[in-house]
Parts: C-alpha cells; sequence; structure tokens
C-alpha cells in the first residue's frame, strides 16, 4: 500500500503512536510522517505509506497553519502547559493594543531558537534526550518564516492565535519569545495544525475511522495513492519502450505539443533556467519515477524511480 493517510491526531498521544497503530491497522510496515506533533498538539499529521515515504523532501518543506493559545504572565521552562514554571505568574499583562504590535515583529523571516524540549536533535541526540540528563541543548538559531501571525482574541492572560509558517517554526517557541519580548512571560497552552502545504485538517480521518474501514475491508479509501501527489509537477505520459528506460534511469528526450511523444499541458516554462520537476506514467496511469529537466541538454532525468 502506497501513499498518504492524513489523521487529526488526539491530544495526549505521539506522532509515533499514530504511526505505530497505522502500522498495525493496515498490517503496513512501512509508514512514517511528515512533521512531527507534541502530545499536547492536536490536528493534521500527514502519514507516508510505503513509496509515499520518499517524497520527504518535498513535503517536509510545505508550510503550515496552527490555532493555539499563549498563556502571558508565566514561562515554563518547556515553552509550554506540561513543563515547570521558571518563575511566579504576573498580573502585568499588556494590552492588547501592545499586545499586537509584539506580534506585528514576527511576520516574514526571523531567527528561532529551538525549544530545550523538543525533538531537534543534536550530535545525533534529541535535545529532550540532553534537557532531562541535566545538559543544556545548544542555543543555536535557525532561520524561518513566518507568513501570518494573527490575534483572534484577546482574554488576559489567554491570547488566541492563528499563524502560518515555514516548515520547522516551533510554536512553542514563538509563544516563549513574544512573552520575553512583552516582559511578561508567556508559554502555550494549546495547539491545533489545521492545514500542511496544500492538505487540510477537515479532510483527516481519526485513527477509529481508518480502523473501522480496514475492519471493513475498505483501507484503500483511507490512502491518497501516489497518482494523486505532487500535482504541482508537471505531468508526463510515457511508451512502455521508454516507461522501461526511466525504470532504469535513463534520461529521455521531451517534446512539447500535439506533434510530441508526451503530454505535457500548461505553459512552457522549460527554458526559464528553473528547476523544472515532473512526473513520469507509463501507459496503465502508474507514476512510476520523478524526473528533472535538463534545460541543457534538453532531456528529462529520473531522479527517483518509483518501480
Amino acid at each position: 500500500m502506497n501513499g498518504l493517510v492524513l489523521i487529526d491526531k488526539p491530544l495526549d498521544c505521539t506522532s509515533h503512536d499514530i504511526v505505530l497503530g497505522l502500522r498495525k491497522i493496515l498490517s503496513e510496515p512501512h509508514i512514517g510522517h511528515f512533521g512531527t506533533l507534541d502530545p499536547m498538539a492536536s490536528g493534521l499529521l500527514v502519514a507516508a505509506l510505503g513509496k509515499a515515504a520518499r517524497f520527504f523532501p518535498f513535503f517536509s518543506k510545505e508550510n503550515k497553519s496552527y490555532e493555539g493559545r499563549i498563556r502571558l504572565g508565566q514561562a515554563t521552562d518547556t515553552y509550554d502547559a506540561q513543563g515547570t514554571a521558571l518563575a511566579a505568574p504576573t498580573r502585568e499583562l499588556p494590552d492588547e493594543a501592545v499586545l499586537r504590535r509584539a506580534m506585528a515583529k514576527y511576520f516574514g523571516q526571523i531567527q528561532q531558537v529551538p525549544p530545550p524540549f523538543s525533538a531537534k536533535k543534536f550530535q545525533g541526540k534529541p535535545f529532550y534526550k540532553i534537557a532531562r540528563s541535566g545538559g543544556e541543548p545548544p542555543r543555536v538559531p535557525s532561520p524561518v518564516f513566518i507568513h501570518g501571525f494573527e490575534l483572534v482574541a484577546y482574554d488576559p492572560p489567554d491570547a488566541d492565535i492563528k499563524v502560518t509558517c515555514s516548515a520547522g517554526t516551533y510554536i512553542r517557541s514563538l509563544a516563549h519569545d513574544l512573552g520575553r519580548d512583552l516582559g511578561c512571560g508567556g508559554h502555550l497552552t494549546r495547539l491545533r495544525r489545521t492545514r500542511c502545504g496544500g492538505y487540510s485538517v477537515e479532510q483527516a480521518l481519526t485513527i477509529e475511522q481508518v480502523r473501522e474501514l480496514a475492519a471493513s475491508g475498505r483501507a484503500e479509501s483511507a490512502v491518497i495513492p501516489l497518482e494523486a501527489l505532487l500535482t504541482d509537477f508537471r505531468r508526463v505520459d510515457l511508451t512502455e519502450s521508454d516507461s522501461r528506460l526511466a525504470r532504469n534511469g535513463r534520461s529521455l528526450p521531451l517534446e512539447e505539443g500535439p506533434a510530441g511523444p508526451y503530454q505535457s499541458p500548461g505553459p512552457s516554462d522549460l527554458d526559464k533556467g528553473e528547476p523544472v520537476f515532473m512526473r513520469m506514467f507509463n501507459p496503465e496511469g502508474r507514476l512510476i519515477a520523478l524526473a528533472k529537466w535538463d534545460a541543457g541538454l534538453k532531456t528529462l532525468h529520473p531522479f527517483l524511480v518509483l518501480e
């Protein structure tokens, strides 16, 4: 079984717990996910089955959207409600105008330090293991991009927010840093992922729904097949002989238009000098490879062969 399963992850379980559950329900040992959610977070978890896991380099770069709640007035060591308070709570909280001005600083590219209790690794060891053993994970900032940081409601000390951001952004760090800038401290108390790239949590199933589908022999209806993925890549339909060449990683010439051997609809952008990725389909309509257009050689080179 190959493809994606969109899961609405509940609270109080890990992303790995979901993966283990899917492996058992679907009898598929090769399952991973594209983007961890903390146990205190719910929402969209994109699970990859079989060969779909090889698409990680593409899905891992997708923007993500969240809804959450930040409690101002107190910081914690984990930057969320599950951590230990770093100081007594304060009642000296900003008004809404001050809060909005502080949030406005977090638009565009920023430098962000990951939480000390996180799955990010240093020398092969997760930060949370370093922190739990009494060590200090390195505080090295990474560039992330905040596309939107919206205040939905403010009922002090709680601020309800919506965030759209690049992959690798920690909303916990956003809450912690905002509280630090305001001088009152802050931590995340609620988080729900609502979107990952082109997929929304409204499209997701619960793990119980997947179990019910599998029990009724309809497990495949929970899976988005390989052929429906990466649809922003142009499609190339191959002949049987060229399908064999593609499976062996051989480059192929590409001619566009009605007289060409391949169907590649849409406006031509092959000579703009930018990378152009394509999906190669065999005559039966199966996705057999991903390819990259070589503008210099005028050829299409398969770089990820699926069959």
